[in-house]
C-alpha cells in the first residue's frame, strides 16, 4: 500500500487520465489514417493490376487509377488521351508527371461534380485530398512520402497538474501522428478550384490561409474534411432552399433569375431593426442577387416590404456605422445604406450581446452583391455571363459562411474569400477583373456561339482550369437563367469550359505582390502614428522645419529689418521676373528634389533612414485638453462667422443694397479689368511684387497703415444682407 500511495501522490489521477485520453485520441487518429490509406490501396488493387505509369509516384498512380475508374477508362487510354491532346507537354519530362496528374484530376472532378450531393461522399473527399498529396510528389524519382509514423514517434507533453482531458485537440494530435499527410498552398490552389463549390481561383489563397491559420500553413485532411462537410450541411443553404420553395418568396415578387442568398430577423431572439431618422422598426431582412428587401412588422398595419435595389447605378454606399435609440450613435452594430434615390440614409441594426459578428457578416455579403452587380454593369455582360458572375458571388458567399460557422472564425479575423470584394480591395484589382472578363467571361460568349461548329473547341476547352460556377449552382437548386431548359442546353456545352488562367494568374500574382508591400508599408504607418493634437503639430513642425525657416527668412526680408539685404533681395526678384526665369522656377525645384533623391540613392552611404527625433510638448491633463478643444472650437466658430459676414456684405454690394459702395466697387472692377487687358502679365507681376514687398518699407510704411485704416472704416460702413434660419419640417422624421 505504501508503494501505491507514493505513486498516487507523485502522479495525480487526473494527470494519468489526461495522458490516457491523449493516447487514445492519437491511436484513433492513427487508425483512421491507416484505414483510409489501406482502403485506398485496396480500391486501387481491384482491377488495377500491379502495374502503373513508370513516371508517376505510388500515390500519383493511385490517384490516376481512381480517376480512370471514375471516367470508366483504362489508365493507358487516359494517358494516351493526354498525350494526344497535349503533345507539346509530353516533351518536357520535368513537367510531364504533374501535368498528366492535373489532367486526370480535372477530368475526374468534372465528371464527379455532375452527381448530386457529391460532397457527402467520404471516399470522394479523401480522393480530392489525395490529389493534392499526389500533386506535391507526382514523379517517381523524387518521391518523398515515408511510411506512417508509429505510436512511439508521437511526442508527448510533460504531465502537469493544470492539464485537462476535456481540452485535447484532435487536429493537433492527428498532425502529430502523421505530419507528412498535409498539403501546401500550391497543391491546394491547383486542385481545389477544379470543384467550383470548394474554391475559386481568385480567392483560393485567402481560403487556404483561413483553413490553415492554426496549423502553420499546412492543410491537414481533418480540417479539409470538416470544411467540405460544412459546405454540404450548410444550414444557410438549406434555409435558403426552404425560403425559395415557400410562399414567402412569392410575397417579395422576385424578378426572373433572382434568388435569395440570406435572411435574418425571422427569429425574435435575433431581430433586425431598420432606423430612419429617429424611428426604428423591427422586421425581416432578405438579401438576393439583385437587391435588399426589408419586411417591416408593424402591429395593426400589416407587413410592408421595401426594396433597396443593388443592381442599378444609383451611387449606393454600404458601410458600417453607429446607431441607437432615437437616432443616438451609441452601438457599433449597424450597416448604413445610402443611395441617390433615398432622401436620407437607412440603417440596419443587428443587436446582439457579443461582438458585431452578425453585422460584419451582412456587411460583407451585401458588399459582395453590390460589387458583382457593378462588375456586370461595367462590362455589360449578357444573360449567361451575368448568371455566371452572380453564381460566382453566391458560391463565394456560401464558402465564406462555411468557414465562419465550421471554425468559429470572425469574418474580420481572416482575409475575405469573396471574389469581387477581394478584387475591389486588392491593389490593381481592376486589372484582376479585366483579366477575369477577358479570359473567362468573353470565352463563355464565344464558346456558346461556336462550340458546336468549331472542331478545335473541345481540344481548347480541356486546357481551361476555371470552373463553370453556373453549372454547379444549378445542381444545388439555384436557377439564375430564365428557363431551366436553357440552363441544361448551355451547360451541356460549357460545363467543361474552365477558362484560360495564365493571364488571370499573372494579374493575381502581381496584385498579391503589391498587397504584401502595402501591408508592410501600413505596418510602418501604424508604428509612427502619434496621438494628440499638440504631438502631431510638433511632428509636423519638425518635418517642415526647412520650409518654415525659408518662410521666416523671406518674411524678415519683407519687414525691412535689414534694409540692405531687403533691397538686394528685391533687386534679385525683379531681375528674375524681368528675364522670364519665373516660368522655370517650378522645374528647377523639381530637378533639385530629384537630384537630392538620386544622390542619397547612389552616392550616399547607403545607411538606413535615421529616426526622426521630436521633442514632445508638455503633457496636459484631461481638463486642460478639454479647455484647449473648447478654445479651438470657439476660434473656428469666429472664423466661420467672419467669413459669412464678408459674404453677406458682398451680397449687399452685389445687389446694390448700398448704392454708393456699389458704384465704387464697380468702378474699381472696371479699372482692374482694363488694367489686366492692356498691360502685359510680366509687368503686372512686377507691379504686384513691388507693391506687396515694399509695404513695410520705411518710405511707405506710414502711407500703408493709413490706407489700411481707411479700408477698414469703409468696409465697416457696409451693412450685411438679411438672413433668416428656417427650421426643417420634422413631420418626415416622426412618421
Amino acid at each position: 500500500m505504501g508503494i501505491v500511495e507514493a505513486w498516487a501522490r507523485e502522479k495525480p489521477i487526473r494527470t494519468f487520465l489526461a495522458r490516457l485520453s491523449q493516447r487514445r485520441a492519437a491511436a484513433a487518429a492513427f487508425a483512421f489514417l491507416a484505414s483510409s490509406s489501406s482502403a485506398s490501396a485496396a480500391i486501387d488493387g481491384e482491377g488495377g493490376g500491379d502495374w502503373g505509369i513508370p513516371q508517376l509516384s505510388s500515390i500519383a498512380n493511385s490517384v490516376v487509377s481512381r480517376c480512370a475508374r471514375i471516367l470508366d477508362l483504362g489508365v493507358e487510354n487516359l494517358q494516351q488521351s493526354f498525350e494526344t491532346d497535349f503533345p507539346d507537354n509530353c516533351k518536357e519530362h520535368n513537367k510531364y508527371a504533374r501535368e498528366l496528374l492535373e489532367y486526370c484530376c480535372h477530368k475526374a472532378l468534372h465528371e464527379v461534380t455532375t452527381r448530386p450531393d457529391y460532397l457527402a461522399d467520404k471516399h470522394l473527399r479523401r480522393l480530392m485530398f489525395d490529389m493534392m498529396l499526389a500533386w506535391e510528389s507526382p514523379r517517381a524519382d523524387n518521391e518523398f512520402l515515408e511510411n506512417d509514423s508509429t505510436m512511439s514517434n508521437t511526442p508527448e507533453t510533460e504531465d502537469e497538474d493544470e492539464g485537462s482531458i476535456f481540452y485535447a485537440n484532435s487536429t493537433r494530435l492527428a498532425v502529430q501522428v502523421d505530419e507528412k499527410k498535409t498539403v501546401g498552398l500550391s497543391a491546394f490552389a491547383r486542385i481545389a478550384p477544379s470543384c467550383p463549390i470548394v474554391a475559386d481561383l481568385v480567392t483560393v489563397h485567402n481560403l487556404f490561409d483561413a483553413l490553415t491559420c492554426s496549423s502553420g500553413g499546412r492543410l491537414h485532411f481533418l480540417v479539409y474534411d470538416k470544411y467540405l462537410k460544412s459546405l454540404d450541411r450548410h444550414e444557410a443553404l438549406r434555409s435558403v432552399k426552404g425560403i425559395m420553395q415557400s410562399p414567402l418568396a412569392s410575397s417579395f415578387q422576385l424578378d426572373t433569375g433572382e434568388c435569395v442568398i440570406a435572411m435574418d430577423g425571422d427569429r425574435p431572439i435575433h431581430p433586425v431593426l431598420q432606423h430612419i431618422g429617429i424611428s426604428a422598426w423591427p422586421g425581416r431582412l432578405i438579401l438576393t442577387t439583385h437587391a435588399l428587401y426589408f419586411q417591416r412588422i408593424r402591429v395593426g398595419y400589416g407587413d410592408k416590404i421595401v426594396k433597396y435595389d443593388l443592381a442599378t447605378d444609383s451611387n449606393q454606399v454600404i458601410k458600417r456605422d453607429l446607431t441607437g435609440p432615437l437616432g443616438v450613435r451609441l452601438f457599433d452594430k449597424a450597416v448604413m445604406y445610402k443611395s441617390s434615390t433615398l432622401e436620407e440614409p437607412i440603417y440596419f441594426d443587428f443587436p446582439e450581446l457579443g461582438g458585431p459578428s452578425r453585422r460584419d457578416y451582412w456587411l460583407a455579403i451585401t458588399r459582395e452583391v453590390l460589387q458583382v452587380n457593378r462588375f456586370i454593369r461595367k462590362f455589360n455582360l449578357g444573360d449567361v455571363q451575368r448568371a455566371e458572375a452572380l453564381s460566382k458571388a453566391v458560391l463565394g458567399i456560401l464558402r465564406y459562411s462555411a468557414v465562419k460557422e465550421a471554425f468559429h472564425i470572425a469574418p474580420s479575423h481572416f482575409k475575405t474569400t469573396l471574389t469581387f470584394s477581394l478584387a475591389e480591395k486588392l491593389p490593381k484589382g481592376d486589372m484582376v477583373l479585366e483579366a477575369l472578363y477577358n479570359n473567362y467571361f468573353q470565352l463563355l460568349d464565344t464558346s456558346l456561339s461556336h462550340l458546336e461548329t468549331d472542331s478545335t473547341a473541345d481540344k481548347m476547352s480541356q486546357t481551361h482550369t476555371v470552373p463553370f460556377s453556373l453549372y454547379a449552382l444549378s445542381r444545388m437548386g439555384f436557377i439564375l437563367l430564365k428557363k431551366k431548359d436553357e440552363i441544361e442546353k448551355e451547360i451541356s456545352f460549357c460545363a467543361v469550359c474552365f477558362g484560360v488562367t495564365k493571364s488571370l494568374e499573372a494579374a493575381l500574382e502581381e496584385s498579391f505582390c503589391y498587397s504584401e508591400r502595402i501591408e508592410s508599408a501600413r505596418a510602418t504607418v501604424d508604428q509612427v502614428k502619434v496621438e494628440g493634437v499638440d504631438a502631431n503639430l510638433a511632428l509636423m513642425q519638425e518635418l517642415l522645419f526647412p520650409f518654415i525657416q525659408v518662410g521666416k527668412v523671406v518674411y524678415s526680408l519683407s519687414q525691412w529689418e535689414d534694409p540692405l539685404k531687403s533691397l538686394l533681395f528685391l533687386a534679385f526678384m525683379l531681375y528674375v521676373i524681368q528675364r522670364g526665369i519665373v516660368g522655370y522656377m517650378v522645374p528647377i525645384v523639381l530637378l533639385v528634389f530629384a537630384a537630392i533623391m538620386l544622390w542619397h540613392k547612389y552616392i550616399g552611404d547607403g545607411k538606413l533612414l535615421g529616426v526622426l527625433e521630436v521633442q514632445p510638448p508638455p503633457s496636459k491633463n484631461a481638463v486642460e485638453q478639454i479647455l484647449i478643444l473648447q478654445e479651438a472650437i470657439s476660434k473656428l466658430e469666429d472664423s466661420l462667422q467672419a467669413a459669412n459676414i464678408a459674404l453677406l456684405k458682398f451680397r449687399a454690394v452685389l445687389f446694390a443694397s448700398v448704392p454708393k459702395a456699389t458704384e465704387v466697387v464697380a468702378a474699381v472692377l472696371i479699372a482692374a479689368a482694363t488694367f489686366l487687358v492692356f498691360i502685359p502679365s510680366r509687368h503686372l507681376f512686377l507691379i504686384l511684387v513691388v507693391e506687396v514687398y515694399t509695404r513695410e518699407m520705411p518710405l511707405r510704411k506710414q502711407h500703408t497703415e493709413k490706407f489700411r485704416r481707411r479700408m477698414r472704416e469703409w468696409w465697416a460702413r457696409i451693412p450685411a444682407a438679411p438672413v433668416q434660419m428656417i427650421k426643417p419640417n420634422e413631420n418626415k422624421k416622426k412618421r
